[in-house]
């Protein structure tokens, strides 16, 4: 941050030193051809006044009398100073002038084939100059002081996602926890070796959960390795009636980074409402990273939860769309719904496969 700052700062002086830098050599444009060095050099000298004058009340505005004055709401005393300023300046200006003209009297042996314009049209333009110059530097100063708000804004709101983000990854565990508690709590009636060999998955699946569940974003082949896990966890509960296809279509080194635990909470709603009560279902899981886009499509047979399944509160759904809007803003596309041809519930999640996200 603090080079970002410096960069700024540097930028901003080069600026300020090139357009002063014109200003001050913008009077040679208008020297005309038939005046003697004396004379250009009388005419250069009396004119640098003028952008002098522009300095010095640009700049004592831009430092002191716009965040003392007109930043704090004094609007009177700051108009009042910039009269005084403005005044002063004439009146240094004029005497410049005059001071000038001494030294550097006009050449008798180059008679002077122009006429300038008359004493009080010069001073009024230099007055208008004068406030328009306080007006640029009202805007300029203005201008950065929105930018800095804006800044301290969206690291305002950085901050908050941030905390969110957090907040949504400390609500994930407990939540995914839960469920798979309650589906090995559900084997302990039945068949308790299928249970005991649960708790074995249940422990790869935390190791994954609790620790890399804390970053921001993981390789695509663990993510693959915990969800290939948790659907055999998932197998081990159901009948041979629940057809169930998994088609991943990932290399196993495959890198792409991917926020933890995206998918997993449809995942577990395929396995939740895509079975019957009588332990009938279809459940398709398919997963690929192609042209820059990582796409899981998720299909299940919909058979509601009942009014007695305990076996969740719904949160996990709120938490992927929140997730997506705060990690993959406008880099995700999220496709929902009920096929009523085949009452089949579909959701298919595709990611933009951008490495830029992972610098946000």
């Amino acid at each position: 941050m603090g080079k970002i700052l410096n960069i700024s700062i540097k930028r901003e002086a080069v600026i300020h030193v090139l357009c002063w830098g014109l200003i001050m050599v913008f009077p040679l444009f208008f020297y005309h051809p038939n005046d003697s060095l004396n004379d250009s050099l009388r005419h250069y000298l009396r004119s640098i006044s003028g952008p002098l004058g522009y300095m010095v009340v640009f700049y004592i505005n831009y430092f002191l009398f716009i965040p003392k004055y007109l930043f704090t709401g004094k609007l009177k005393r700051f108009l009042v100073l910039n009269a005084v300023t403005i005044f002063l300046v004439l009146a240094v200006t004029t005497w410049w002038w005059s001071f000038m003209g001494k030294i550097f009297p006009p050449d008798a042996a180059f008679p002077k084939l122009h006429k300038g314009p008359p004493a009080w049209l010069r001073y009024f333009q230099l007055f208008l100059m004068l406030i328009l110059v306080v007006g640029l530097s009202v805007a300029f100063r203005m201008s950065q002081r929105w930018q800095h708000l804006n800044e301290q804004k969206q690291a305002a709101e950085q901050a908050r996602t941030e905390a969110e983000l957090e907040n949504l990854r400390n609500q994930l565990n407990p939540h995914f926890l839960l469920n798979t508690l309650n589906n090995i709590y559900a084997l302990i009636a039945f068949a308790p070796d299928k249970a005991q060999t649960a708790v074995g998955e249940l422990s790869k699946l935390l190791r994954h959960a609790l620790y890399d569940n804390q970053r921001k974003f993981v390789p695509l082949y663990k993510e693959v390795e915990f969800i290939k896990n948790y659907i055999e966890l998932m197998k081990i509960r159901v009948t041979d009636n629940v057809k169930i296809t998994t088609r991943i279509n990932i290399d196993s080194d495959d890198a792409t980074p991917i926020a933890p635990l995206i998918f997993i909470s449809l995942i577990e709603n395929a396995f939740k409402h895509g079975i019957s009560q009588s332990g009938h279902g279809v459940i398709s899981i398919a997963m690929n990273n192609d042209d820059g886009h990582i796409t899981c499509e998720i299909r299940n047979t919909n058979y509601p939860k009942l009014d007695n399944d305990k076996s969740g509160s719904g949160i996990g759904l709120e938490q992927v769309s929140k997730r997506l809007e705060f990690i993959y803003k406008d880099h995700y596309t999220w496709r929902k719904g009920i096929d009523p041809a085949t009452n089949e519930y579909y959701s298919i999640i595709t990611l933009d496969n951008d490495n830029n996200l992972c610098d946000n």
